[in-house]
């Protein structure tokens, strides 16, 4: 952040007690902490819990169900309006997994597990290309190699001793 995003004003660098060198606004006589996005992404586990589900979305192959979080809205919130967005199901449960910072996007990336409360898929077709229920055992393989998705997913799956 080189601006500040209330007056435009060329932000300095000034010491803050507990914080240490923080962007600065001379001008509001403020400190301007950089912002980020903040979004979810979900590892939805079938009913039965022997499958996860895998999508494909914009050109990419094998990732989770994942969305922004809007203004005003909770975590929880948006992991149920964007697995209901995406693929048409409703969540039984919820829990968190883990998170990440990930730069590429400027977005705090935070996990979690959910388990569907049905089976059948009413895919968005301008979210979501392909989606499909894949054991779990065989679910490493099915996830785009070297991606925050797969990060996620082992965690969980090692965390919680599956197979796979």
């Amino acid at each position: 952040m080189t601006y500040c995003e209330k007056c435009g004003t060329l932000l300095t660098k000034k010491e803050q007690p507990e914080d240490g060198m923080v962007p600065w606004c001379p001008q509001c006589q403020t400190y301007r902490y950089p912002g980020f996005n903040t979004a979810v992404s979900m590892i939805v586990v079938h009913p039965a819990g022997d499958r996860i589900l895998v999508i494909d979305q914009y050109g990419k192959k094998g990732i989770l169900v994942a969305g922004y979080v809007a203004k005003g809205e909770s975590l929880e919130e948006t992991v149920a309006r964007e697995v209901q967005e995406e693929t048409g199901l409703a969540l039984r449960a919820l829990d968190f997994n883990a998170s990440q910072y990930y730069p590429g996007s400027n977005t705090l990336m935070v996990n979690f597990a959910c388990r569907a409360a049905g089976e059948t898929l009413v895919l968005n077709p301008g979210e979501v290309d392909r989606a499909r229920w894949v054991p779990v055992g065989e679910v490493r393989e099915a996830m785009r190699p070297h991606s925050l998705a797969k990060a996620f997913l082992c965690q969980y799956l090692d965390k919680n001793r599956l197979p796979g």
